[in-house]
């Protein structure tokens, strides 16, 4: 698998660019602190990015499909390019709305698209493959706000966009040069579109599994804007503080993708989307009555959590349908993350009163527990719906 072209070309790709995505993901909140003065913005840094994943996942997705994957990587990469120009040219916080949105836009089909050509490729290793390009993803994630911490001491804030543009660039190229232009075969199925993809909500393990993903959509928005802000405004936390924060974030869910992944092809993604969401509860829920080291720590536990149940969540959507539409059914799982992502944040951190950030915590943990507990009396060995 290491030595394979198209593996060796997706990582690398997506290794590169989200260590550029590490360096600025900590420089847009305190951004819009700059050019608001407050953070009540902030939450919108997600939602715009997830506009564009709601309203491109499903059509990319069906693209792909029947027209294969390489094309859409590649443009994706090229988007997320033209994002890092608009990011350093930004005045205003309505300028860096827009070039989320763009951003959104190119890393649909990065998100989406490569963890379906790996599963086409690999069928009976999937969980392994996937679970190993979502921790290089993430990998990359964890190497760049240490990078851009020591780069900060040479460039300027600015000029981690400029760095982030170069790294996507490269990324166009490495999956144009490497990566195998492969089609999944034809024939297997019939038409699958987004009210087939609704329909499959009234199967009651699905349902469950897509509201989680949902609620994990909204999580993983605050983990990147609110949760930031919260921890600078109502627990005093500085700028360096923050990167640690986010590597710890980065590092829990890169390790949860390589054991949750082969757990999976042994055991069945089931019994860790309970865990993962339970997890996730249980450090989300303790994070507000603490501080300091103690924090990260229980955010970190809560990272972990997530992580489990991202991969383990996508394997069991994956495995609903046949090889003909790995790529769609891989754009239904972010359409309902971008619709937790759009809506999530902006209405959490909207909570009232000055400790608004802890009642936001609370309140999400409670939906995560509530989803854990009807995933555990729900979800039964996997078959195939479709």
């Amino acid at each position: 698998m290491i030595k394979d072209r198209t593996f060796l070309g997706l990582g690398l790709s997506v290794f590169l660019m989200m260590i550029g995505v590490g360096m600025i993901v900590a420089l847009l909140p305190q951004r819009i602190l700059d050019f608001d003065g407050d953070g009540r913005n902030v939450g919108y840094l997600a939602s715009m990015f997830a506009i564009a994943y709601i309203m491109l996942q499903v059509p990319i997705g069906r693209m792909a499909d029947k027209f294969g994957f390489k094309l859409f990587i590649t443009l994706g990469y090229l988007l997320c390019f033209l994002t890092g120009l608009c990011f350093y040219f930004s005045t205003s916080s309505t300028a860096l709305f827009l070039s989320r949105l763009l951003q959104g836009a190119g890393e649909a089909p990065i998100w989406a698209l490569a963890p379906a050509l790996l599963s086409v490729k690999y069928p009976s290793r999937k969980g392994a493959v996937m679970g190993a390009y979502n921790a290089i993803l993430h990998i990359g994630l964890t190497v760049g706000p240490i990078l851009g911490v020591f780069l900060a001491k040479t460039l300027r804030p600015d000029d981690m966009f400029l760095l982030y543009a170069i790294a996507c660039f490269a990324g166009a190229v490495f999956s144009y040069w490497l990566v195998e232009d492969i089609r999944p075969k034809e024939g297997l199925g019939g038409s699958f579109n987004l009210s087939k993809i609704l329909s499959m909500s009234r199967d009651g393990r699905t349902f469950i599994v897509l509201l989680g993903i949902t609620l994990y959509g909204a999580g993983y928005g605050m983990f990147l804007t609110t949760i930031p802000a919260y921890l600078m405004q109502e627990k005093n936390f500085i700028p360096a503080d923050v990167g640690a924060f986010f590597s710890l974030f980065y590092v829990a869910i890169s390790i949860s993708q390589i054991i949750t992944g082969k757990l999976s092809d042994k055991f069945g993604p089931g019994v860790f989307i309970v865990l993962g969401l339970a997890v996730a509860s249980l450090g989300l829920g303790v994070a507000p009555i603490l501080n300091s080291l103690w924090i990260l720590a229980m955010l970190t536990f809560a990272s972990l959590g997530l992580g489990i149940f991202y991969l383990a969540s996508m394997i069991f959507l994956n495995e609903t349908v046949d090889e003909t539409f790995k790529g769609t059914i891989s754009g239904a799982y972010y359409l309902f993350w971008g619709i937790g992502m759009f809506f999530g944040p902006p209405s959490l951190s909207a909570m009232p009163g000055q400790r608004g950030g802890n009642a936001a915590l609370t309140v999400y943990a409670a939906f995560l527990a509530a989803i854990a507990l009807a995933a555990a009396v729900k979800l039964r060995p996997r078959r195939r719906i479709l």
